[in-house]
């Protein structure tokens, strides 16, 4: 999992309540156990057409925000299904950070496990980022998970809250299997106990 220490980017305002799973990846896409190539379907009943043609009115296919890193969203992110795909096609996509007054649970935790910030603010500072993020690729927005802040582009700042142990795994690029890793020694060495006093096992 790539670390994420600091995010510089263009933040996308999707100003939508009760995004769930199947509007961020649509069934169609869940064949494939593959954590890349997810990216083009990320939202794709928005971004696409009938015809396959791109729907020039969705903010992702608006030329400041093709590649936003960041997207504003609104309140309930990520409801609906626990599908683990929805995080991986944002990150395949090129999203690494969203901001939102709340998430989904299983959604929130499947974030930190992939490599993804989820961040929660309040009402009135989703506000605020919404139009900062309205301006467009003249204004980005950077994301100090060392700091916890969120610098605007005017230099504002907005302080979130992280746990700790979530915050040592983003930063360190730990996910679950990085975390296991970490102990391989002490793994290594009970596997050798097992196996002398218990040969036939």
């Amino acid at each position: 999992m790539d670390k994420f220490t600091t995010l510089t980017g263009v933040a996308a305002p999707l100003e939508i309540m009760n995004v769930d799973t199947d509007m961020i990846i649509p069934k169609q896409y869940l064949k494939t156990i593959a954590r890349t190539g997810l990216g083009k379907g990320l939202f794709s009943e928005l971004r696409y057409r009938e015809d396959g043609s791109e729907n020039p009115d969705f903010i992702l296919n608006k030329p400041a925000y093709r590649n936003a890193s960041i997207i504003i969203a609104g309140d309930n992110f990520g409801c609906g299904s626990s599908r683990e795909h929805a995080p991986w096609a944002l990150l395949d996509f090129g999203v690494r950070c969203v901001i939102s007054t709340s998430f989904a649970d299983i959604f929130y935790n499947n974030c930190f496990k992939n490599g993804i910030l989820p961040i929660k603010v309040s009402q009135g500072q989703l506000d605020k980022l919404m139009d900062d993020a309205g301006r467009g690729a003249n204004a980005t927005l950077t994301i100090d998970l060392e700091r916890q802040e969120i610098r605007g582009p005017d230099g504002g700042v907005i302080g979130f809250e992280i746990d700790a142990f979530r915050k040592h795994c983003l930063l360190n690029g730990l996910d679950d299997i990085g975390l296991t890793l970490q102990k391989a020694d002490k793994i290594a060495d009970f596997e050798k106990q097992t196996a002398a006093a218990r040969p036939w096992a």
